[in-house]
């Protein structure tokens, strides 16, 4: 590891392979993710805003078992001293022996893909507000529209601009008809208000205990089982943490592994016995290519995730 008056550097080496580009990629809320970005050379660069100040930091594949770090700004070497924890590079696996053979065959071929932990809870539960009982392509640019306008600068030599994700105080300080221009609705953006009033106890979860964390995040009203998970997978990096009450997951789940759709119960029931690792299942049969849902598929119908 190496610090200077600009930039600080590391390495890290895990001891078995590391994808970096799929372990990252539930960072990015869509290619326009004013926080996150990825250049032609495969690097993911990105704004966070840690205790210690805000970051901008640069991630690449440097080998199959190796991720070289570039950050900048006064976060930089609270990041990098995280950054072992942030890819999950203790995380054991030896107990996830899926019996679906999709599901193995799946992880056969990318052995590299870890779970997130961020740490950084409320920059990971905004978003997941904006998402709930919208589709993505309009939460996406509420978030963009939010960012743009009430984050900071990143820190350091981007090669585009990047936007530092507003502090919680900002979000709770953003007026009404702010968030009603952004097309957030009243309901969504009292959620996000409530929670920055707390965010420095919301943040306190993720050092405890996976099922305790995301009750801890549940004690806020509109703030449900759904969104809980949304955050737990990247701020928490709990790998059994799964989607239930997703617009799709478990007509996806249904197509992709058995042939026909289902309902959120049948899909919990059919995937107990991959606990603790059912989240671990999904993104393997995401990253595959095989998880899929047939087009004439019935629509399924908005569930209100503040809910559930």
């Amino acid at each position: 590891m190496r610090f200077g008056t600009a930039e600080a550097q590391r390495t890290v080496i895990a001891d078995r392979p590391i994808d970096l580009a799929h372990t990252v990629a539930p960072l990015r809320r869509g290619s326009g993710d004013p926080c996150h970005r990825v250049t032609p050379d495969g690097a993911h660069w990105r704004a966070a805003r840690l205790p210690s100040g805000p970051v901008t930091y640069r991630l690449a594949q440097s080998g199959p078992r190796a991720v070289e770090a570039r950050a900048w700004g006064p976060g930089a070497a609270e990041f990098l001293d995280r950054l072992p924890h942030m890819l999950c590079l203790d995380e054991d696996v030896t107990d996830f022996a899926p019996d679906h053979p999709k599901i193995a065959e799946a992880n056969r071929r990318f052995p590299g893909l870890r779970m997130l932990r961020t740490g950084l809870v409320f920059e990971a539960l905004v978003p997941a507000i904006l998402e709930q009982r919208v589709h993505t392509v309009s939460a996406r640019a509420s978030w963009r529209k939010l960012v743009w306008r009430f984050g900071d600068p990143a820190p350091g030599p981007a090669p585009v601009p990047l936007r530092v994700p507003p502090a919680a105080e900002t979000w709770r300080h953003i007026p009404s008809w702010t968030y009603h221009r952004a097309n957030v609705d009243p309901q969504r953006s009292r959620t996000i208000v409530l929670a920055a009033r707390v965010a420095d106890k919301l943040e306190q979860a993720a050092e405890l205990p996976h099922s305790e964390a995301a009750a801890r995040l549940c004690t806020i009203p509109g703030i449900g089982v759904w969104t809980a998970a949304e955050v737990a997978q990247r701020a928490f990096g709990d790998p059994d943490a799964l989607s239930v009450g997703d617009y799709h997951l478990a007509a996806i789940v249904g197509w992709t592994l058995l042939g026909h759709p289902i309902d959120d119960p049948t899909m919990i029931t059919y995937l107990e016995p991959l606990r603790p690792h059912r989240y671990r299942a999904i993104r393997l049969l995401e990253i595959s290519g095989q998880a899929h849902k047939p087009k004439f598929a019935p629509r399924t119908p908005l569930v209100d995730h503040s809910q559930i």
